[in-house]
């Protein structure tokens, strides 16, 4: 049963990434998203690095750059007050 699981993960994996290289649209919304993502990575460790936010350090993980990367600036301070309330 896993190999069937792997063989459809590699399979659906391979014709996304048909679709994506042969869309231009494609190529363009994944050069705004690599973007997007690594500048809330910079932001996030410059802020954590910088001593603007005295306190409290912003994890850099994949849940933090996401919410980061989808909501802006309100991302940061959403992280950041569930962290205040939460710890």
């Amino acid at each position: 049963m896993q190999t069937i699981w792997l063989v459809l993960l590699i399979v659906s994996s391979l014709l996304l990434a048909v679709m994506i290289l042969r869309n231009k649209i494609s190529w363009l919304w994944f050069r705004r998203f690599a973007l997007h993502l690594t500048a809330a990575a910079v932001v996030l460790y410059l802020l954590n690095y910088s001593g603007l936010i005295s306190g409290f350090e912003v994890p850099l993980n994949p849940a933090t750059i996401g919410t980061v990367v989808l909501l802006g600036l309100p991302g940061i301070m959403l992280v950041l007050g569930l962290q205040w309330t939460l710890f």
